[in-house]
Protein backbone atom coordinates (compact mmCIF):
# COMPACT_ATOMS: atom_id res chain seq x y z
CA UNK A 1 0.00 0.00 0.00
CA UNK A 2 1.40 3.03 -1.08
CA UNK A 3 1.02 6.69 0.29
CA UNK A 4 -0.88 9.16 -1.47
CA UNK A 5 0.33 12.03 0.39
CA UNK A 6 4.18 13.23 0.32
CA UNK A 7 4.17 14.33 3.96
CA UNK A 8 7.41 13.05 5.90
CA UNK A 9 7.28 11.99 9.54
CA UNK A 10 11.21 12.98 10.59
CA UNK A 11 10.87 16.47 11.27
CA UNK A 12 10.73 19.16 13.47
CA UNK A 13 7.83 20.38 15.78
CA UNK A 14 6.97 23.31 14.05
CA UNK A 15 7.06 21.01 10.10
CA UNK A 16 4.88 18.79 12.24
CA UNK A 17 2.86 21.76 13.34
CA UNK A 18 2.60 22.78 9.45
CA UNK A 19 1.60 19.25 8.29
CA UNK A 20 -0.91 18.62 10.53
CA UNK A 21 -2.64 21.83 9.27
CA UNK A 22 -2.32 20.82 5.76
CA UNK A 23 -3.72 17.47 7.27
CA UNK A 24 -6.56 18.57 8.46
CA UNK A 25 -7.36 20.92 5.64
CA UNK A 26 -7.56 17.59 3.35
CA UNK A 27 -9.49 15.53 5.58
CA UNK A 28 -13.17 14.23 4.58
CA UNK A 29 -16.15 12.88 5.82
CA UNK A 30 -17.95 11.73 2.49
CA UNK A 31 -18.45 8.02 2.66
CA UNK A 32 -17.06 6.63 -0.60
CA UNK A 33 -18.37 3.35 -0.36
CA UNK A 34 -21.50 1.03 -0.78
CA UNK A 35 -21.77 -1.02 3.30
CA UNK A 36 -22.94 -3.71 1.67
CA UNK A 37 -19.90 -4.19 -0.22
CA UNK A 38 -17.49 -4.23 2.66
CA UNK A 39 -15.56 -7.22 2.98
CA UNK A 40 -12.24 -6.42 4.98
CA UNK A 41 -11.95 -4.83 7.66
CA UNK A 42 -8.08 -3.72 9.30
CA UNK A 43 -7.22 -2.70 13.01
CA UNK A 44 -3.83 -0.98 13.78
CA UNK A 45 -2.17 -0.94 17.11
CA UNK A 46 1.22 0.19 18.50
CA UNK A 47 3.09 -0.27 21.36
CA UNK A 48 6.15 -0.12 22.96
CA UNK A 49 9.20 -2.23 23.66
CA UNK A 50 11.97 -1.84 26.50
CA UNK A 51 14.19 -0.08 24.06
CA UNK A 52 11.50 2.62 22.96
CA UNK A 53 11.06 0.93 19.50
CA UNK A 54 7.49 1.53 18.04
CA UNK A 55 5.96 -2.17 17.37
CA UNK A 56 3.01 -1.74 15.20
CA UNK A 57 0.73 -4.10 14.30
CA UNK A 58 -2.02 -4.29 11.48
CA UNK A 59 -4.94 -7.34 11.24
CA UNK A 60 -7.00 -8.03 8.43
CA UNK A 61 -9.68 -9.75 9.41
CA UNK A 62 -12.97 -10.77 6.62
CA UNK A 63 -16.77 -9.21 7.32
CA UNK A 64 -18.84 -10.57 8.17
CA UNK A 65 -17.36 -13.74 9.57
CA UNK A 66 -14.54 -11.90 11.02
CA UNK A 67 -11.96 -14.46 9.90
CA UNK A 68 -8.42 -13.58 10.37
CA UNK A 69 -7.21 -13.31 6.77
CA UNK A 70 -3.39 -11.61 7.32
CA UNK A 71 -1.48 -10.28 10.34
CA UNK A 72 1.75 -7.65 9.40
CA UNK A 73 3.86 -5.81 11.60
CA UNK A 74 6.55 -2.85 11.48
CA UNK A 75 9.28 -1.94 14.03
CA UNK A 76 10.93 1.81 13.92
CA UNK A 77 12.86 4.10 16.66
CA UNK A 78 11.43 7.15 16.73
CA UNK A 79 12.92 10.03 16.44
CA UNK A 80 10.34 12.76 16.93
CA UNK A 81 10.23 13.15 20.61
CA UNK A 82 7.23 12.24 23.10
CA UNK A 83 4.66 15.51 22.73
CA UNK A 84 0.76 14.40 23.49
CA UNK A 85 -1.02 15.70 19.98
CA UNK A 86 1.96 14.19 17.86
CA UNK A 87 1.76 10.52 18.16
CA UNK A 88 1.44 9.96 14.32
CA UNK A 89 5.17 11.04 14.24
CA UNK A 90 6.36 8.87 16.36
CA UNK A 91 4.31 5.90 15.04
CA UNK A 92 3.72 6.22 11.08
CA UNK A 93 7.11 4.81 10.27
CA UNK A 94 6.19 1.32 12.26
CA UNK A 95 2.72 1.60 10.86
CA UNK A 96 3.69 2.04 6.98
CA UNK A 97 6.30 -0.62 7.17
CA UNK A 98 3.46 -2.79 8.06
CA UNK A 99 1.50 -1.35 5.78
CA UNK A 100 3.41 -1.99 2.78
CA UNK A 101 3.39 -5.73 3.54
CA UNK A 102 -0.16 -6.16 3.38
CA UNK A 103 -1.48 -8.15 0.33
CA UNK A 104 -5.38 -7.62 1.49
CA UNK A 105 -6.32 -3.93 1.56
CA UNK A 106 -8.58 -3.55 3.92
CA UNK A 107 -12.31 -1.14 2.96
CA UNK A 108 -11.99 0.29 6.58
CA UNK A 109 -9.28 0.88 9.61
CA UNK A 110 -9.59 0.82 12.85
CA UNK A 111 -7.00 2.64 14.64
CA UNK A 112 -6.31 2.54 18.16
CA UNK A 113 -6.55 6.53 19.08
CA UNK A 114 -8.09 9.49 17.81
CA UNK A 115 -9.46 10.51 14.50
CA UNK A 116 -10.70 14.54 14.58
CA UNK A 117 -11.40 14.35 18.70
CA UNK A 118 -7.88 15.87 18.79
CA UNK A 119 -6.24 19.65 19.40
CA UNK A 120 -5.53 20.48 16.12
CA UNK A 121 -7.87 17.63 14.58
CA UNK A 122 -5.54 15.75 12.94
CA UNK A 123 -5.11 12.29 15.23
CA UNK A 124 -3.61 9.37 14.32
CA UNK A 125 -6.86 7.87 12.39
CA UNK A 126 -7.06 11.36 10.17
CA UNK A 127 -3.41 11.69 9.87
CA UNK A 128 -2.18 8.27 8.79
CA UNK A 129 -6.15 8.30 6.83
CA UNK A 130 -5.19 11.25 4.49
CA UNK A 131 -1.83 9.80 4.56
CA UNK A 132 -2.38 6.44 2.59
CA UNK A 133 -6.33 7.76 1.11
CA UNK A 134 -8.06 5.57 3.57
CA UNK A 135 -11.62 4.89 5.44
CA UNK A 136 -10.33 5.40 8.93
CA UNK A 137 -12.32 5.44 12.21
CA UNK A 138 -10.08 6.43 15.43
CA UNK A 139 -11.67 4.08 18.55
CA UNK A 140 -9.42 5.32 21.99
CA UNK A 141 -9.89 4.05 25.29
CA UNK A 142 -9.67 7.38 26.60
CA UNK A 143 -10.57 10.60 25.32
CA UNK A 144 -7.95 13.58 24.46
CA UNK A 145 -10.09 16.49 23.86
CA UNK A 146 -13.33 18.09 24.91
CA UNK A 147 -16.80 17.20 27.39
CA UNK A 148 -19.55 14.68 27.63
CA UNK A 149 -21.20 13.83 29.38
CA UNK A 150 -21.51 9.62 30.38
CA UNK A 151 -23.95 7.56 28.19
CA UNK A 152 -26.60 5.11 29.35
CA UNK A 153 -25.24 2.25 30.13
CA UNK A 154 -27.10 -0.17 27.52
CA UNK A 155 -25.22 -0.94 24.38
CA UNK A 156 -25.15 1.49 21.66
CA UNK A 157 -25.69 4.48 24.00
CA UNK A 158 -23.93 7.22 23.23
CA UNK A 159 -23.15 11.24 23.95
CA UNK A 160 -21.51 13.97 21.63
CA UNK A 161 -18.19 14.62 22.54
CA UNK A 162 -18.03 18.45 21.90
CA UNK A 163 -14.52 20.33 21.89
CA UNK A 164 -14.56 24.62 20.77
CA UNK A 165 -17.89 24.93 19.72
CA UNK A 166 -18.77 21.59 17.47
CA UNK A 167 -18.72 17.58 17.92
CA UNK A 168 -15.56 15.42 17.17
CA UNK A 169 -16.83 12.25 18.51
CA UNK A 170 -18.61 10.44 20.94
CA UNK A 171 -18.37 8.32 23.93
CA UNK A 172 -19.99 4.47 22.97
CA UNK A 173 -21.46 1.90 25.04
CA UNK A 174 -20.37 -0.96 22.61
CA UNK A 175 -21.52 -3.49 25.95
CA UNK A 176 -23.59 -3.12 29.12
CA UNK A 177 -22.03 -1.73 31.73
CA UNK A 178 -18.10 -1.58 30.54
CA UNK A 179 -16.85 1.85 29.98
CA UNK A 180 -17.71 3.25 26.61
CA UNK A 181 -15.00 3.79 23.88
CA UNK A 182 -14.34 6.98 22.18
CA UNK A 183 -15.30 7.39 18.89
CA UNK A 184 -13.98 9.77 16.22
CA UNK A 185 -14.06 9.87 12.05
CA UNK A 186 -10.82 9.64 11.03
CA UNK A 187 -10.76 9.91 7.32
CA UNK A 188 -13.84 9.64 4.30
CA UNK A 189 -16.36 8.69 6.67
CA UNK A 190 -19.26 10.43 8.83
CA UNK A 191 -19.92 10.27 12.63
CA UNK A 192 -23.05 8.00 12.03
CA UNK A 193 -21.33 5.56 9.82
CA UNK A 194 -18.28 5.75 12.34
CA UNK A 195 -20.89 4.58 15.31
CA UNK A 196 -22.45 1.80 13.42
CA UNK A 197 -19.32 0.18 12.27
CA UNK A 198 -17.35 0.24 15.53
CA UNK A 199 -20.98 -1.42 17.23
CA UNK A 200 -21.20 -4.21 13.89
CA UNK A 201 -17.35 -5.00 14.88
CA UNK A 202 -17.89 -5.45 18.70
CA UNK A 203 -19.44 -8.32 19.01
CA UNK A 204 -17.74 -9.82 22.45
CA UNK A 205 -15.70 -7.35 24.07
CA UNK A 206 -15.80 -3.62 24.69
CA UNK A 207 -13.25 -3.00 21.41
CA UNK A 208 -13.92 -3.59 18.42
CA UNK A 209 -12.68 -7.03 17.02
CA UNK A 210 -10.19 -5.11 14.26
CA UNK A 211 -8.50 -3.01 17.19
CA UNK A 212 -8.44 -5.69 19.64
CA UNK A 213 -6.53 -8.07 18.05
CA UNK A 214 -4.10 -5.63 16.46
CA UNK A 215 -3.65 -5.03 20.46
CA UNK A 216 -2.93 -8.37 20.85
CA UNK A 217 -0.39 -8.97 18.20
CA UNK A 218 1.25 -5.25 19.13
CA UNK A 219 1.50 -6.59 22.50
CA UNK A 220 3.22 -9.89 21.38
CA UNK A 221 5.43 -8.27 19.36
CA UNK A 222 6.32 -6.03 22.87
CA UNK A 223 6.83 -9.69 24.50
CA UNK A 224 9.30 -10.64 21.72
CA UNK A 225 6.95 -12.77 20.01
CA UNK A 226 5.34 -12.80 16.45
CA UNK A 227 2.44 -12.39 14.67
CA UNK A 228 0.37 -15.67 14.30
CA UNK A 229 -2.95 -15.85 12.26
CA UNK A 230 -4.01 -19.22 13.90
CA UNK A 231 -4.29 -18.26 17.02
CA UNK A 232 -6.42 -15.01 16.79
CA UNK A 233 -9.27 -17.32 15.66
CA UNK A 234 -12.80 -16.62 16.85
Amino acid sequence: MERQCPYPFEVTLKEALAIQESIRKKISLDFPLDDAKVTFLGGVDVSYDREGQALAAVVVLRFPSFEVVEVASGRHKPTFPYIPGFLSFREGPAIEKAFKQLRYIPHIFFFDGQGIAHPRGVGLASHIGVLFGLVSIGVAKKPLVGHFVEPGKERGAFSWIEYQGRRVGMALRTKYGTKPVFVSPGHQIDFDRARDWVLKTSIRFRLPEPVRLAHIVSERLKEGGKEDVGSLGL
